[in-house]
């Protein structure tokens, strides 16, 4: 027991430094806890994003590879239509040829004998040299193709398929044949027809972009034999060889992966660096197998640095933590100058505050001349500046809206919540789905994010004539739906933004139906604690909300307020409060005029579009200039569907509805084509030449300044483009 006497009288003798020591500890294992979270977190992250490169890779292989063999099989009548002529069948192989522009070569192997004028071998031919087509004669003295691979595939197997790579005899490149045997009239093989595709083009089409620098992808045949690699595109060469083997070996231990669409191989390369193969087989034709290999310096590389970097950082600040408590005697007279210095940094906040506070809406109602939108919101700061942010504004007959809470307190947390406030602003000035919204707020953030800092966000576009919300939720409290009974909003869980740059964000959408309100907050609602320490919880907010359902935002927000000051009593404010209502009442719209006319996706129907907008024009009253600007503008609408909308020799309709109440007219055009959403469109630079411009960039440029509104929706598969004009103010 003597010892633990001795223990227990150091500990009281060196309070300070006992102190400093567990912090320094626990410190240390917060951040070794945290790496080790992290690293699963990153090695779930590169299985997903392996699976999805392999996945994405393998079907524009599958693809190119079925457009090749689509192109030998829409020549086979062809060929069997000019068996009796074999001179012309130099022009079916070079026809074939020109069908793709990734085929090498093309060749028509007949059985000797077959043409005895032709010799005893006989073999059209023709391929690619210097950008021009070669064609002939292949079959000599040096060129025996009965003995190649493709003629033997398709006279043995009697199908069709790819065989192995080789090295052509006339193109003298490694090729890959789609070998297809011809048979006659009485279902004899008389010939193999065959395709050669350039292993070169299909390793640089695998290897144009990969998860990481020195990550490279790999394509065997179902032989294992090696039919696509990068050339001199990676820095780890002697790797190659080894993964090809531990891929054939089935010895190699294979895990799973957790989808089970990919085998996993670990490995330790040359260089001692940990690696991962990541195998796949993908169907078709072509049994293969595709294989991206991915080093852990790369994967683990910025963890690493990160976690060294926190662990210095943890030094530097116990060593700081040791000085301050070793000189905390000496603070007493620095005491009235700090102070001193407090008041100045409280005026400071203060200012920071106000500047904050500026930055959010504060006017309310904000769209007074709007009677389908009631909004209010509120934010209590903790501290002199916070870290919560909402905001919202209108665009194309859409509100956009967000509410935002940032990790941390004080000021760090006030500069990351004005970034967030500005990054949802700028990202969607342009973009209208929530998802990309997000993707781009949390990109940014995630640029020198250095002291890790991240923000749980909710992001919603309100489409104001149908109803329709999108929204996208990085980790947020779910909102509230306040109609005729209370409801939570269904959310995904995602990440909060600023963690991960290659978060997936994925939108969701909803029917908002008319009188609903939605409530939204941030946690320091639900987790207000009152002086026992107990928190407000979310079963609180929901029997508040139940009670003042039918009130207005600003009502309900006051009614919120005043339980949770009731419940907190006199206690310390421990998280920013924020909450936002959004009432949702659109009126029920009348009309003057409501006109219809449905066209055919046919560029013959201008004229009598031009007749019926100028119909409508006329009946309003409206002066001759601006009904034509007017017509103009539905015009480049509606030949924009007619000719992009539905694919080549489709037919179709687009329907042009024309509503008007004496002060607005509203031209509504529908049509079943394909979706585009012009205001999503980059707005046209006049400067740009007739050459440079995009397709439809000019229409949509002359819509947007001749229209007051553009407003898109995709709606049960049918494009909704509104244009809204007023004619009287």
């Amino acid at each position: 027991m003597t010892w633990i006497k001795r223990l227990i009288h150091l500990i009281k003798a060196n309070s300070s430094l006992t102190i400093i020591i567990t912090a320094a500890i626990l410190i240390e294992l917060m951040s070794i806890g945290q790496q080790i979270y992290t690293r699963k977190l990153l090695g779930d992250e590169l299985e997903k994003r392996a699976e999805s490169e392999l996945t994405l890779k393998a079907n524009v292989t599958m693809n190119s590879l079925k457009m090749a063999e689509n192109s030998l099989q829409g020549h086979i009548w062809d060929l069997k239509r000019n068996l009796a002529d074999p001179d012309s069948l130099y022009d079916v192989v070079e026809w074939v040829l020109r069908s793709h522009p990734n085929i090498a070569g093309c060749c028509i192997g007949f059985i000797p004998d077959y043409y005895p004028q032709k010799g005893r071998l006989f073999e059209p031919f023709a391929y690619w040299k210097d950008g021009e087509v070669v064609k002939g004669q292949a079959a000599g003295p040096d060129h025996d193709y009965t003995k190649g691979l493709f003629y033997q595939f398709a006279k043995d197997q009697k199908a069709q398929g790819w065989t192995d790579p080789y090295v052509g005899d006339i193109t003298k490149r490694q090729i890959i044949t789609f070998a297809m045997p011809i048979h006659d009239e009485q279902g004899k093989i008389v010939a193999a027809f065959g395709l050669d595709v350039a292993t070169d083009w299909l390793g640089d089409a695998l290897n144009k972009k990969h998860l990481y620098p020195t990550s490279y992808d790999l394509l065997l045949s179902e032989n294992g034999k090696v039919i696509a690699s990068p050339r001199d595109t990676i820095s780890k060469w002697e790797d190659v060889e080894r993964v090809v083997a531990m891929i054939n070996d089935s010895t190699v231990a294979k895990k799973s992966s957790k989808s089970g669409d990919s085998k996993v191989i670990k490995f330790t390369s040359f260089d001692g660096d940990e690696a991962y193969v990541f195998v796949s087989e993908f169907g078709g034709s072509a049994k293969w197998k595709i294989a991206v290999v991915c080093y852990d310096d790369e994967v683990y590389g910025k963890l690493n640095h990160m976690w060294l970097l926190f662990s210095l950082l943890n030094l530097v600040a116990m060593v700081v933590l040791a000085l301050i408590v070793f000189g905390f005697a000496n603070n007493n007279r620095r005491l009235q100058r700090i102070r001193v210095e407090q008041e100045r940094i409280n005026s400071e906040l203060q200012v920071a505050k106000n500047i904050q506070m500026e930055m959010l809406p504060e006017k309310f109602p904000p769209f007074p001349e709007r009677d389908d939108l009631d909004i209010y919101g509120s934010l209590v700061p903790a501290k002199a500046v916070g870290g919560d942010l909402f905001d919202f504004f209108l665009r194309d007959e859409k509100l956009f809206f967000c509410i935002g809470d940032v990790s941390g307190k004080g000021v760090p947390a006030a500069m990351v919540m004005t970034v967030t406030r500005s990054l949802f602003r700028s990202a969607s000035v342009r973009d209208n789905n929530p998802a990309h919204i997000m993707r781009t707020i949390n990109e940014t953030m995630c640029q020198g994010n250095e002291s890790s800092m991240f923000v749980t966000l909710f992001v919603g576009v309100l489409d104001l004539p149908s109803g329709r919300l999108r929204y996208c939720n990085a980790g947020h409290d779910q909102p509230m739906l306040l109609g005729e009974t209370l409801n939570e909003m269904q959310v995904e869980s995602h990440l909060p933004v600023g963690i991960f740059d290659a978060t997936k964000f994925t939108a969701q959408e909803c029917m908002i139906a008319p009188k609903t309100t939605i409530f939204l907050y941030t946690d320091g609602l639900t987790e207000a604690k009152n002086m026992e320490r107990k928190q407000f919880t979310l079963a609180r907010v929901k029997e508040v909300l139940t009670q003042h359902i039918q009130e207005t935002p600003q009502a309900l927000l006051e009614y919120m307020s005043q339980a949770v000051a009731l419940f907190v009593e006199k206690a310390e404010q421990s998280d920013d409060l924020t909450m936002l209502a959004i009432r949702y009442q659109p009126k029920i719209e009348k009309y003057d005029l409501d006109e219809k006319l449905t066209l055919k996706n046919d560029v013959k129907g201008v004229v009598e579009l031009g007749t019926f907008v100028k119909s409508v024009t006329k009946r309003l009253g409206l002066e001759e200039g601006q009904g034509d600007k007017l017509r103009l503008a539905v015009e480049e609408a509606v030949v924009n569907v007619i000719d992009y909308a539905y694919p080549i020799g489709t037919e179709g309709e687009v329907t042009i509805e024309a509503k008007s109440d004496g002060e607005i007219l509203k031209f509504i055009i529908t049509d079943t084509g394909i979706a585009f959403d012009p205001t999503e469109a980059e707005t046209l630079d006049p400067s740009l030449s007739i050459e440079e411009r995009p397709i439809g960039g000019l229409g949509i440029l002359l819509v947007r300044e001749m229209m007051d509104t553009i407003n898109y929706e995709r709606v049960e598969g049918q494009n909704i483009l509104t244009l809204i004009k007023t004619i009287k103010k």
